[in-house]
């Protein structure tokens, strides 16, 4: 198949050197950023054929990240990967230590399909910061979004450099069983153990960008107005299809039923409707009949109607929902948002933790002791308190997952630490040496090692 010829050119390539140069990283960086620039209004058109995305959520969620993301490293990428110096101590005295932050190789980034830009390409970009070459493969199951990167991608770099290819899980599979130097997937629990099986054989490092059922918790001490705003727009951006969606929600029972009827007030408010365009379908038949089987008919507090021939699903809240319903099972990734009561902070912390770790989880409370114990409590890959989602906009803070939601992380300087290995460099000096490790060895020898270590 050519992408082996690729991957061996790639390998060549990198060895070259040429990589590894500041100059040539940001000469890629700048052609990317204005290759997406040009067809920016191409972007828009692939998504809305995929799912029905607007042009405002795909630049807020999407090529806004790359912007930035290709901002960030063109401004700071002379600082990431400047040599650190780092302090020496006795024992190798004279002489200096400094870590040097060098790529790892040839890179294999494969993306997802429910923001398929940022989730494909914000990794890419990172890796190749980094000084990597890189193979892309975009989601199949956004089909013109996948396209319409392959071709932007091929027709504009080097193909030993950069190079995408679409296709199915077959190629996938073909790929994992090449030698990389950093395999990098977002998608499901379930294909990651498969990733990270293939990676194995190869002992190549891995980073997993998964998910799982992030929960959002309503404290008695919240602005359940403001919770209820917040949490309808993160829920339901992207048609649900968001790995940190709010997936359910634990409320304090003496505030739950101002809170739901907020929710359903701003569900009303924001017009989600078959024909908003800010309100995208689910992303093909096999998802939309997974979530219709989702909604007990029983459990509705607002929403539940579909639509097969749009692949439409109006926001539906379920209430009361306990944790042995099929809804909480596994991760839903899509327009249906559960709601649970509890009657103590304590009990609700307690519920979580005996779960799956989350990707993301969420707190609304003005409580400072409530902030505490959610912090320090319960383990996640990143959060918010009185807010969803937004923490992953923030290029200062590291995204990515823990336990089942995934591992490793990405974004700003930890995206290029994904990509680098940091290789340690002692420098010593060639005089000044005393005789204490060489043989023979003798008494007084070691008292003076014992003092100096």
């Amino acid at each position: 198949m050519i992408f082996q010829q690729i991957h061996k050119e790639q390998q060549e390539f990198f060895h070259s050197q040429k990589t590894k140069s500041i100059k040539y990283r940001k000469m890629q960086l700048e052609l990317l950023r204005d290759v997406i620039k040009k067809r920016e209004k191409e972007f828009y058109t692939a998504i809305d054929k995929d799912f029905g995305k607007s042009e405002f959520d795909t630049y807020t969620t999407e090529i806004s990240f790359l912007y930035n993301d290709i901002e960030f490293y063109l401004k700071n990428l002379n600082r990431l990967a400047k040599p650190k110096r780092v302090k020496t101590n006795l024992a190798n005295q004279l002489g200096k230590s400094s870590v040097i932050k060098e790529p790892l190789g040839n890179v294999l980034v494969i993306g997802a399909w429910n923001y398929p830009y940022q989730l494909t390409l914000s990794p890419a970009i990172a890796a190749i910061a980094a000084g990597n070459t890189v193979i892309v493969k975009p989601s199949e199951i956004a089909s013109h979004t996948s396209r319409l990167m392959v071709e932007l991608i091929n027709s504009t770099f080097s193909r030993e450099f950069l190079y995408a290819l679409e296709g199915d899980a077959e190629i996938t599979s073909a790929l994992l069983k090449l030698k990389f130097d950093k395999i990098f997937f977002t998608g499901s629990t379930r294909v990651g153990k498969i990733i990270y099986e293939a990676a194995a054989k190869q002992l190549t490092p891995v980073t997993l960008e998964l998910g799982g059922k992030s929960p959002v918790i309503v404290s008695e001490y919240a602005d359940v107005d403001l919770a209820a705003k917040r949490i309808v727009w993160g829920k339901f951006i992207n048609g649900g299809q968001t790995c940190v969606a709010p997936d359910y929600i634990l409320v304090d029972k003496k505030v739950q039923g101002k809170f739901l009827e907020h929710l359903r007030r701003y569900i009303d408010t924001f017009a989600y409707k078959v024909d908003s365009p800010h309100y995208s379908r689910i992303i093909n038949d096999k998802n939309f009949q997974r979530l219709v089987g989702l909604i007990d008919s029983e459990k509705i507090y607002c929403g539940g109607g579909s639509n097969p021939l749009t692949r439409f699903i109006e926001p539906t809240v379920l209430f009361p929902v306990a944790w042995e319903d099929k809804v909480m099972e596994d991760e839903i990734f899509g327009p249906i948002l559960p709601v649970l009561s509890f009657h103590t902070f304590s009990e609700a912390l307690h519920a979580i933790s005996q779960r799956e770790k989350p990707l993301a989880a969420y707190l609304f409370s003005n409580n400072s002791k409530e902030k505490k114990a959610f912090s320090e409590r319960i383990s996640f890959g990143g959060g918010c308190i009185n807010e969803v989602v937004m923490h992953l906009s923030n290029e200062n803070l590291p995204f990515g997952g823990v336990g089942n939601s995934g591992m490793g992380n990405y974004h700003g300087e930890y995206g290029f630490d994904t990509f680098s290995h940091k290789k340690a460099i002692l420098d010593r000096m060639t005089w000044g040496e005393p005789p204490l490790r060489y043989p023979p060895y003798t008494d007084s020898k070691l008292n003076w090692i014992k003092r100096l270590l």
